[in-house]
């Protein structure tokens, strides 16, 4: 299509109102994305976000979206428990679908939306897309070219801490500073894993390859929060410590905990016999890759292929990138490596540890991307 795809926001929460639609109703991309209509239960928010950015179309939910005919995609925003639904109601509607992390919760969701969007001829893009940061790239250049010699282990994880209580979206007294973070501790789709730790597991398979095995740990450490003076129950595992296996004695330890992390590892630190990989240096000793010049203060989404101008140091820069990922394949058909078919691996790594933790037996994978 040569027109602005028509786009539809699906939840006005907190990634949304700090990302996806401050850079998508920016001036320099309208004539590629234009956003046409927002949907959210919480029905005022959905108002004072199209108000804000300037949106015709407003809903208070996502049936009411898809039947209006006023958009060509959509971006799932939403909490993650319920993004297989949605999915699902985009693709039998015929609209190309971006996800947030993590497109579903289990690998069987992820199976259903890839078949039928496969019958429906649209296209899925699911965040994060790490490996279209240049540093990734390179990372996974230089273990192909053997720079660490022969791998033996690596490490990535995340950690839950206060973050999405401290986040400047909650504390305020209108509907778009006073948002509750409550679904992040709860069943389905809360928990770190799906939330955080999927981004250097993203990066990780996309250096490494895919995973064979898992084994886990996992449970409820922190049985409850507080946000603003109100008691948040968690009833989703908050500490979850994996053992991948990448075949041939290849392991990985991946996390995502409560609270405390591993100083680097929020993207992996890869190990073999001559010697490390951590951030952008190679035993100590800083390597180059394209635009590194960009990552002013180490902010590597500068060198997103998109984040240009003043996009670059705005919130949420990745994820606007991963949605001009889907609006350039449905512009002009260029594909992406932010495939539907790497998050299903991803999720079914999450899904694996799950099961590993309650059976206590290590689980064989079957996806690959």
């Amino acid at each position: 299509m040569s027109q602005a795809v028509r786009l539809g926001v699906v939840g006005t929460g907190s990634i949304s109102v700090r990302g996806i639609l401050p850079h998508c109703t920016m001036a320099d991309v309208s004539d590629r994305v234009r956003v046409t209509a927002v949907c959210d239960p919480v029905f005022e928010r959905a108002q004072a976000a199209a108000q804000k950015f300037g949106i015709a179309n407003v809903y208070a939910t996502m049936e009411e979206l898809v039947a209006s005919g006023t958009v060509d995609a959509v971006s799932i925003a939403s909490p993650i428990g319920v993004h297989y639904e949605q999915g699902k109601l985009a693709i039998e509607n015929g609209l190309h679908v971006h996800f947030n992390k993590s497109m579903t919760t289990t690998v069987d969701e992820a199976d259903d939306l890839i078949a039928r969007a496969a019958r429906k001829n649209v296209k899925l893009v699911s965040s994060p897309g790490e490996m279209l940061r240049p540093r990734h790239q390179k990372i996974r250049q230089l273990v192909q070219d053997g720079a660490l010699g022969t791998l033996t282990w690596a490490v990535t994880g995340s950690s839950f801490g206060s973050y999405h209580e401290d986040e400047t979206v909650r504390h305020g007294t209108d509907p778009l500073t006073n948002i509750n973070p409550a679904w992040y501790f709860r069943r389905p789709g809360g928990g770190p894993l799906y939330d955080m730790t999927v981004y250097g597991l993203h990066a990780m398979t996309g250096i490494l390859g895919p995973v064979k095995r898992v084994t886990a740990f996992s449970g409820v450490r922190i049985t409850e929060r507080e946000f603003r003076g109100q008691s948040l129950p968690v009833d989703m595992d908050d500490n979850t410590v994996m053992i991948l296996d990448f075949g041939n004695n290849l392991f990985a330890c991946v996390y995502g905990v409560a609270a405390g992390s591993i100083p680097g590892t929020s993207r992996p630190m890869i190990f073999g016999s001559k010697g490390v990989i951590t951030g952008d240096l190679l035993n100590g000793q800083s390597f180059d890759y394209p635009h590194k010049e960009l990552e002013l203060g180490g902010d590597t989404n500068r060198s997103l292929p998109h984040v240009v101008g003043d996009h670059r140091g705005m919130e949420e820069a990745h994820v606007y990138e991963d949605v001009m990922q889907l609006v350039d394949w449905v512009r002009d058909g260029t594909p992406t490596i932010v495939t539907a078919e790497h998050a299903r691996h991803v999720v079914e790594i999450f899904d694996a540890a799950y099961r590993s933790a309650e059976t206590g037996m290590a689980q064989n994978l079957r996806t690959t991307f």
